[in-house]
């Protein structure tokens, strides 16, 4: 039976100390500069001790649950007779967890409020979603197959440096902005850890070396979809462009 506390004081500590710094910070702008009224001030407090506790109890979650169960997944799945199955497996699960996560959420939100509804929510999400389905795809073919990881990371930048020339600086922020939320928790904590369980047991293949650098994909991946989606968007404004003007 597992104890499901083991150690939650521990985590306890460790949100504590994280979130201090903010609160401090926030206080010391609230006396001297802000002054909010005290009704906002609360309700900034209660999300405080929401983010406090659903810290807390995410973190417990992935010590005891998360990390345990995407390492024995890995194992499992790494002795299985046909291991290409795993590359469709690696996309459907990085398109899952991509889409729940938490933070892609948030930016896809903020993209969409800022941009007065231009760029939608859904279509930032999918966007995200599939580009991180496919680098958790092609870092599970790195695996297999013994690939080194720079193959993918050199090539990749040199093409999203690329495609930065003719995409708007609107959709390259958020190109950038996209590469680090997609690398969140739920990314981090399950697919990462079946990424290291996979390589520890298919012969020939380091769990130092072939089990890590997933991430560097995944960072990447959402930098080249957004740019890409980016160029679809310059593509259907010239036409609409050109419509406009052979009407008139």
């Amino acid at each position: 039976m597992i104890n499901i506390f083991e150690g939650f004081g521990h985590v306890l500590y460790e949100v504590t100390m994280a979130l201090i710094p903010l609160i401090i910070f926030f206080l010391f702008f609230q006396f001297f500069i802000l002054k909010l009224p005290k009704k906002k001030l609360l309700d900034i407090l209660k999300g405080v001790l929401l983010t406090f506790w659903g810290l807390a109890f995410f973190l417990q979650g992935v010590h005891i649950g998360f990390l345990p169960a995407g390492e024995a997944m890995g194992t499992i799945l790494g002795q299985m007779e046909h291991l290409w199955i795993l590359i469709p497996i690696g996309f459907v699960l990085g398109f899952v967890a991509t889409f729940a996560e938490p933070a892609v959420r948030i930016l896809n939100h903020e993209v969409e409020k800022v941009s007065g509804g231009y760029i939608p929510q859904k279509v930032m999400l999918y966007t995200l979603s599939i580009g991180v389905a496919f680098s958790i795809a092609l870092s599970l073919l790195r695996i297999l197959l013994g690939i080194p990881l720079w193959y993918f990371i050199i090539p990749g930048y040199l093409l999203a440096l690329l495609m930065i020339r003719f995409s708007s600086r609107t959709f390259t922020a958020i190109a950038f902005d996209s590469g680090g939320v997609a690398t969140g928790p739920m990314t981090v904590t399950f697919i990462v850890a079946m990424a290291v369980g996979i390589a520890t047991v298919i012969e020939g293949r380091d769990p130092l070396l072939d089990g890590f650098g997933m991430i560097a994909l995944v960072a990447l991946s959402p930098i080249l979809s957004v740019l890409t989606l980016g160029l679809l968007y310059g593509r259907k404004e010239k036409e609409n462009d050109r419509t406009f003007e052979s009407d008139s």
